[in-house]
C-alpha cells in the first residue's frame, strides 16, 4: 500500500467515526447496522483496511448518509462529480438535544422534501389539485 492509498484510509476512517460518533453509535452497533464485523469495521477506523465499494455503501447506509460522501472520502469518487452534502443534515446529525431516534425521522422528513419531484422553487405542491374544506 502506498503512502497515498495510506492517507486516504486513514482519512476515510477518521471520518466514518466521526459520523459514527455524531450519530452516537458504537462500533459493535455500527459493525452490525452495516453487516460487517466489528473488528473489520474497528480496523477500518483506524486506516488499516481499505473497504470495497459495496462495504463502504452499506456504512454509508447504516450512518443514514450518501454512498457518494464515502465515496470521495475514500478516493473512489472525484469529489467535484458528488452531491454537494447539506448543511441541514450535518446539524440534525449534531443536535445534541435530540436522541437518535428523532435525527433519523427528522433525516428522512427532510429527504423526502428535498427529493420529491412534485414541488416547485418555492415548495409549494404541484400536479395535485387541492380542495376547500367545507
Amino acid at each position: 500500500m502506498d503512502s497515498e492509498q495510506t492517507d486516504d484510509s486513514n482519512n476515510l476512517g477518521a471520518f466514518i467515526k466521526d459520523q459514527r460518533r455524531l450519530a452516537e453509535l458504537s462500533v459493535r452497533r455500527l459493525a452490525e447496522m452495516a453487516g460487517v464485523s466489528n473488528p473489520y469495521l474497528s480496523q477500518i477506523e483506524r486506516g488499516l483496511r481499505r473497504p470495497s465499494a459495496e462495504i463502504l455503501q452499506q456504512i454509508a447506509k447504516a450512518l443514514e448518509i450518501s454512498s457518494e460522501t464515502l465515496y470521495v472520502q475514500a478516493g473512489i469518487l472525484d469529489a467535484e462529480r458528488a452531491p454537494e452534502p447539506t448543511d441541514v443534515e450535518a446539524a440534525i446529525r449534531r443536535a445534541a438535544e435530540l436522541t437518535s431516534e428523532q435525527k433519523g425521522l427528522l433525516l428522512g422528513i427532510y429527504r423526502s422534501f428535498v427529493s420529491s419531484p412534485e414541488t416547485d422553487d418555492s415548495g409549494v405542491v404541484t400536479g395535485v389539485e387541492q380542495t376547500e374544506e367545507d
